[in-house]
Order: C-alpha cells, then structure tokens, then sequence
C-alpha cells in the first residue's frame, strides 16, 4: 500500500529568475573575495518566509539556521563546498517573491539549481497546502490558528542526515538543550565558507562526523550512546552500508522500522524523520513531549497523553497531521514572545 500523499500536496516546480553574478571591485591585490551571484524564486502562495524560518529556528539560539535583519540565513554544503546563502521576501503572502544571494567560491549556475533544491525543501517553497485551508476554515478550533499562521510552510532538513542527528540530539532532552548541542558540533565540525573561516559553518556531513569517535562528541554534551548512534550512523552512509535517502521509496512502516533498525533510534526519532526529514505532512510525533504539552493547552485537557492518545487527538486533521504539529510549535514560539 502506498504512503498517502495529502491531497493537493503537489510539488509544484518553484520558478527561478534571471540570476546575475555580482564580482567585488576595487580587492586589494592577492586578497581573495567570494564569488556572488544572486537570483529570485516565487514560492507558491500564500507564503511567509519569517513563520517558515521560525519553524526551522525553533529556537532563537539556532545557530545553524539564523534570522535576522537579512532574512533567513545558512551554510549549505554543495558537492562538498561550503555556500553562504541569504533569503529575503518581496511582496505579500499571496504575491511573494524570494530574493536569494549566495557566496562561496565558486559560484556558477550549476551551484545555483542545487542551492535552489534545498531551498526547497527547507523553506517548504513549492508545497500546495489548498487542501490544509480548506480543511481549517472547516474546524471552529484550528481555523483562527491557521488563519493567523497563514504563509507558514512545512519545512524540512536539506538531508535525512540532518534530521536524523536533529532528532538524535534532542532524545530526552529539551529542545532548548538539543539545538545547543546541534550548535556545538556544527561549530566544531561544521565548515565554513572558505573566505569566511571564522563565519557561520555548514552543519556537519556524514563524512566529517565518521570520522569521529563516539566520545568526541561526550566532549560537546552528548552521552556516549547519542554519540555512537551519530558516529555509527555516518560511517554506514559514508562506506555504502545505509542509504538514508532510499528512506522516500518506502510506505511508513517499512521506513520507521528501517530506522529503528539503527542504534538508538526508537519510535519517536523515526517519526520526526518522517516529518521533518522527509515531508511525509500525515505524520506527527506521537511520543513528543513537548507536542502533548501543545495538544493538551490545545484542546484544554487535563489528561496526560501517550502514543495512542495523541494518533486519536489528530486523526480529525488527516491528512495534514504534520501541518498541526509546526502550527502548535508557532503558536507556542508565539506565546514566548518569539515570532
């Protein structure tokens, strides 16, 4: 049986603009300066880049996806190259454009349409949410939500790599505690763009954390079991043994238990990989504290939650359960002041 697809969660292919290469001027002679080259990208609408980036952040100390004055920024490693991309909107929700600059060395069209890929997936550009709205307007309890987190997207990590340590890091812990962990070994292990060496860094690849033992990452807050599951799991992918990408050919099922297959990898980390790693919008977490914590405020019920409880809780939005999940953790930064 084939994993279902929400209706209207089309990709719709995101356009690109006219890219224009900009060269620095006037460099002193043997300084070495970043190639530059900007383009545009219009999401499919309604869109806002702030609530999609916030449900990346999830924290105001994410380090690794940062937002500020200029937008929404990371490093995103491209055939092993390290590139410095800034994203800003023009327009409104329902006539957005994207204005994309990037900077490494080098920089050419072929970087371009692959930083184009991964935005995609991290800034949710192309997904059809028509049959999410619909499905709110319906609902007297998240309509008002949707209503005023209208444009959010549902993001994703540029690799399943990425999601599965996110999901790692964060086991039994806070996510406030997590992200600093997940900044810690980004800074230590991550790389930065060439010319910037003390700038922001790129998060970790596989083959830079295999090389690793487990107890170098105990030197940066992780137990020596987190830290086997992350060294263990890069060296499968780095000498062939596991393709965590083959992840989006199979149904649910088959992918949780291939996951839950790996060290220290239980159901809760399969699930968030699933959501967050490979955009599968039906899933939420069931086992997430902190999303319990959210559904109870919710809901305004008392009752502690488990596994069960919550698959019942979200049923009614099938199959945008995922959607709810990033809403909850919005309004939740909401409440904190946040966004």
């Amino acid at each position: 049986m084939s994993t279902p697809v929400a209706p209207g969660h089309r990709d719709h292919a995101a356009r690109v603009g006219p890219a224009s290469v900009s060269n620095c001027s006037h460099t002193p002679a043997g300084v070495k300066m970043p190639d530059e080259r900007t383009f545009d990208l219009d999401p499919l609408a309604p869109f806002s880049l702030d609530l999609t980036a916030w449900a990346l952040r999830r924290r105001i100390h994410n380090e690794v996806d940062r937002w500020g004055a200029a937008g929404y920024q990371r490093v995103i490693t491209v055939e092993d190259r390290p590139v410095a991309v800034s994203v800003t909107q023009d327009g409104g929700l329902d006539s957005p454009r994207l204005s994309v600059q990037l900077a490494g060395r080098p920089i050419d069209r072929r970087v371009e349409v692959l930083v184009h890929g991964a935005l995609r997936k991290l800034l949710g550009l192309t997904v059809d949410l028509t049959g999410f709205a619909a499905m709110a307007t319906q609902d007297a309890l998240l309509g008002p939500l949707a209503g005023r987190l209208r444009g959010l997207k549902p993001p994703r990590f540029p690799t399943v790599f990425e999601a599965l340590v996110n999901a790692v890091a964060c086991q039994q812990l806070s996510l406030t505690v997590g992200i600093h962990l997940l900044n810690r070994i980004t800074a230590a292990y991550g790389s930065p763009v060439e010319q910037s060496p003390r700038g922001p860094r790129a998060f970790p690849t596989p083959e830079q954390l295999a090389a690793l033992a487990p107890a170098d990452l105990q030197h940066h807050g992780f137990s020596l079991t987190k830290g086997r599951t992350i060294v263990d799991t890069a060296r499968a992918i780095v000498v062939g043994d596991l393709d965590l990408g083959a992840l989006e050919r199979l149904d649910d099922r088959p992918a949780i238990e291939r996951l839950e297959s790996l060290r220290g990898v239980g159901r809760w980390s399969a699930e968030y990989v699933l959501l967050r790693g490979l955009g599968r919008l039906h899933v939420f977490p069931g086992d997430d504290v902190g999303a319990h914590n959210k559904l109870r405020r919710f809901f305004d019920i008392e009752a502690k939650l488990d596994h069960a409880a919550v698959a019942e809780l979200v049923a009614q939005w099938h199959p945008y359960q995922g959607m709810v999940y990033f809403h909850l953790l919005l309004q939740s930064l909401s409440e904190d002041g946040v966004v």
